[in-house]
C-alpha cells in the first residue's frame, strides 16, 4: 500500500469505526489494478491540444474500466479530488480496512496506460475510433465501446497521440468500428449530429444491444475546444464506466424546442429535442413499457444549452434542468443528476459489486403515541425540554439536508460533510436518492453504518430518483404514452422498503405542473409517513392518511443571517396558524447546521429542530386532530 493510499486527509477529518463489513468471498486472492489518472487534471485547458490529451485519455480508460468491471471489481482509478483532497483514495481506504469489503485484497499499481490496455487486452475486441468533429461521435463511441466491448479512442495522426501510440503504432489495437463525420452529411434540413443519433438508435436500441433501462447523458466531445469555461473534472468522462457496463446508449442533446443548439447552429430549430424524443421513445419501446430509465447525467450547463455568454441558449440554467428532467420524465425516465460543481465520480462499476444488505432499518415512529414525550430524539434532546410536547405554542423544525439526488455528489462530498466531527449534536434528516445506492452502494452503506442518534433518513427528491410525477399521468404531454404511474411506484417501493424509508422530503415539479392527486396516491403507498411538495395550494393538509406540507424557503450562507431568516419565516407563517417549518439546505455541514440550531434555541424558546420521523409524526397527529 501507497502512503497516499493508507493515510487519511485532515481535510477529510476522518473518524475512527470499528465496524465489520461484508467481505468478498476469497478477496485474499483477489488482484485490483490501479491506475492513476490524475496527472490529466494538470493539462493547461486553456490550450485545446492539453484538453484534448486530458479528454482522450479519460475516455479511453472510463469505457475499459466499464468493460472490465463489469462481472467484477478488478480496475480502480485515482482521479476524482475535492478541495485538495483524492476522494477515491479516501473510498478505496474505506473498503479495504481491516475488516472492510476489501480487506486483504492486492492493490497492483499499473504505471502507463500501455500496460494498463495490455494487462486487460483479453477482454476487449479493439477499439473503436472516432471523428470529434462532429463532437456527438464521442457518445456514439461511449455507446458502441459498450455494447461491443471496444476502447472508445479519438482519431488524432499527431506523433504521440493517443491513438498513434495505442492504434497506429505501439499497441497497434485493431479497429473494430471507426465512424466519422463525413457518415452523417448535413443537408439544408439535416443535422449531422441528429443523424448520427438516428443511426445509433437503430443499431444498438431497436437491436436490443444496448440495456434500455439506463441512459448516459454527458457532455461530448463539444468539451475539448471549450475546456476553459469549467473546472478540469467536468468532462465527466469517468462517469462513463457504470454506464459502459450496463451497455446504455450516451446522448447530449438540448432539451428545448425553441432554439438550436450551440454546437449545431444549422440545425433546424429543435432538432436535439426530436432526436431526444426519439431515443426515450426507443429506449421506452425496447422495455415495452415497462420499468423506469435511469439517466445519469445533468445539463451541461457551463457548456451549451443555457443562457450563459458561452453556452448558446436563451434559458437559464435552473430551467434548463427542470426541461430536461420534465422530458425524461415523460419517457418513464429518471435522473442521476451529476451537476457541475460536483459532478465527476469514477469507478461507479467497481462499486457497483459491493454487498449491501437487504434491509437498512431506522427507528420510525409506528403510532399515535410517538408523537408523544416518548419518542425517541436522541442525544438527551428530550431531557432539555422545558415544555411539554403536547403544548400548542412549539414550532417544529425539520432541516432537509440535501441536495443528494446524484451519486456524484455523495460520492465527492460525504468525506468531509459525514465526517464532520459536529454531526450528531443536533437532529439533522439527510435526504438521499435511495436509487443512488446503484452507483454509490458504499456511501449509503457507510452512512447508516456510522449514523449517530441525531441522524435521519428521508428520500430526496423526488423518491428513488428526480423526476416530474405529474408526467406520469395521462394525457401525458411530449411523449402521449401510457400511464406510467404503477411502474413508478413499483420502482420506489422497493427502494423505500431496502432503506426503510416512509418520507420524500421534497417533490420537485420544476415546469411540469403541480403534482396530482393520483400521484400522491401512489406516493401513499410507499411514503405513508409524509411527503413535501414544491406546488401546493395550502401549507399543509392530510391525503387520505398521509401528511403533505408545503415546502419552506431554501436556507444557505451566513449563519447569523441564516438565523433572521428562519425567524422572519416562522413569524409570518404563525400568523396564518402554521407552526411546522420545512428548510433546505444544500451542501451544507452539519456545524453549520448546529450554529444554526443553537442560535435558534437561544433566540426563542418554542423552537425545535427534530428529525423527519417525529416532525412528520407530530404532524400527521396535529392534522388529525
Amino acid at each position: 500500500m501507497w502512503d497516499w493510499l493508507s493515510s487519511r486527509s485532515d481535510r477529510l477529518g476522518n473518524r475512527s469505526h470499528n465496524l465489520t463489513y461484508p467481505n468478498i468471498e476469497g478477496n485474499a486472492r483477489l488482484a485490483i489494478a490501479l491506475y492513476d489518472l490524475t496527472h490529466t487534471l494538470a493539462r493547461d485547458l486553456t490550450a485545446p491540444a492539453d484538453a484534448a490529451r486530458a479528454w482522450d485519455e479519460a475516455h479511453a480508460v472510463a469505457t475499459l474500466q466499464g468493460i472490465v468491471n463489469r462481472d467484477a471489481p478488478r480496475l480502480y482509478l485515482r482521479y476524482v479530488e475535492h478541495d485538495g483532497a483524492n476522494v477515491d483514495d479516501y473510498w478505496l481506504a474505506q473498503l479495504t480496512a481491516k475488516g472492510a469489503w476489501l480487506a486483504g485484497a492486492s492493490i497492483q499499481r499499473v504505471p502507463t496506460l500501455e500496460e494498463l490496455v495490455t494487462r486487460f487486452r483479453d477482454d476487449i475486441a479493439g477499439a473503436v475510433v472516432y471523428d470529434a468533429s462532429l463532437p456527438a461521435l464521442s457518445n456514439l463511441a461511449s455507446t458502441i465501446a459498450g455494447v461491443q466491448n471496444l476502447i472508445a479512442i479519438r482519431e488524432d495522426a499527431t506523433p504521440g497521440s493517443l491513438f498513434d501510440r495505442l492504434v497506429t503504432n505501439g499497441l497497434k489495437l485493431p479497429i473494430v468500428q471507426r465512424i466519422c463525420a463525413t457518415d452523417f452529411p448535413a443537408g439544408e434540413a439535416q443535422s449531422a449530429k441528429c443523424a448520427a443519433y438516428h443511426w445509433a438508435v437503430e443499431r444498438f436500441i431497436e437491436t436490443g444491444l444496448c440495456d434500455p433501462h439506463y441512459l448516459g447523458y454527458y457532455i461530448d466531445a463539444w468539451w475539448i475546444n471549450h475546456a476553459h469555461h469549467c473546472v478540469p473534472n467536468h468532462h465527466t468522462l469517468t462517469n462513463h464506466d457504470y454506464f459502459v457496463a450496463k451497455r446504455a446508449f450516451f446522448c447530449d442533446l438540448n432539451c428545448w424546442p425553441d432554439e438550436t443548439a450551440v454546437d449545431d447552429p444549422h440545425q433546424p430549430v429543435g432538432a436535439d429535442l426530436r432526436a431526444l424524443q426519439e431515443i426515450l421513445h426507443a429506449l421506452y419501446v425496447r422495455r415495452g413499457g415497462k420499468g423506469m430509465l435511469h439517466v445519469g447525467g445533468f445539463i451541461p450547463w457551463a457548456f451549451k444549452y443555457t443562457d450563459l455568454p458561452q453556452a448558446g441558449g436563451i434559458h437559464d440554467g435552473v430551467q434548463s434542468e427542470w426541461e430536461l428532467v420534465r422530458i425524461i420524465s415523460a419517457y418513464d425516465g429518471f435522473l442521476d443528476a451529476d451537476a457541475i460543481g460536483h459532478g465527476a465520480m469514477a469507478n461507479a462499476s467497481f462499486y457497483m459489486h459491493f454487498p449491501l444488505e437487504e434491509r437498512y432499518p431506522q427507528r420510525l415512529p409506528t403510532s399515535d403515541e410517538d408523537c408523544g414525550t416518548g419518542f425517541p430524539t436522541g442525544h438527551d434532546r428530550q431531557e432539555s425540554r422545558s415544555h411539554k410536547s403536547t403544548d400548542d405554542d412549539r414550532d417544529w423544525i425539520v432541516f432537509y439536508v440535501g441536495d443528494y439526488d446524484a451519486a456524484a455528489w455523495i460520492y465527492q462530498r460525504m468525506p468531509d460533510l459525514w465526517e464532520d466531527k459536529r454531526r450528531g449534536e443536533v437532529p439533522l434528516t439527510w435526504s438521499l436518492n435511495p436509487v443512488l445506492c446503484r452507483r454509490a452502494p458504499m456511501v449509503m452503506d457507510h452512512m447508516r453504518r456510522t449514523r449517530t442518534p441525531n441522524d435521519f433518513f428521508m428520500a430526496g427528491d423526488n423518491g428513488a430518483g428526480y423526476l416530474n410525477p405529474a408526467m406520469l399521468i395521462e394525457p401525458r404531454p411530449e411523449s402521449n404514452l401510457p400511464s406510467g404511474l404503477a411502474n413508478w411506484r413499483d420502482h420506489c417501493t422497493a427502494y423505500y422498503q431496502q432503506w426503510d424509508l416512509r418520507i420524500t422530503g421534497f417533490i420537485i415539479d420544476g415546469r411540469a405542473t403541480q403534482t396530482p392527486s393520483a400521484a400522491l396516491d401512489a406516493y401513499a403507498k410507499f411514503s405513508p409517513d409524509g411527503v413535501v411538495m414544491q406546488y401546493d395550494d395550502v401549507d399543509m393538509r392530510m391525503h387520505g392518511e398521509m401528511p403533505v406540507l408545503r415546502r419552506g424557503p431554501d436556507i444557505g450562507g451566513d449563519v447569523g443571517a441564516t438565523v433572521e431568516r428562519i425567524l422572519a419565516d416562522i413569524a409570518e407563517r404563525r400568523t396564518r396558524g402554521v407552526r411546522f417549518h420545512w428548510y433546505r439546505s444544500i451542501l451544507q455541514s452539519p456545524a453549520w447546521h448546529a450554529d444554526i440550531t443553537h442560535a435558534l434555541a437561544q433566540r426563542d424558546a418554542r423552537i425545535q429542530v427534530v428529525g423527519a420521523p417525529e416532525f412528520f409524526a407530530r404532524l400527521k397527529h396535529h392534522l388529525s386532530q
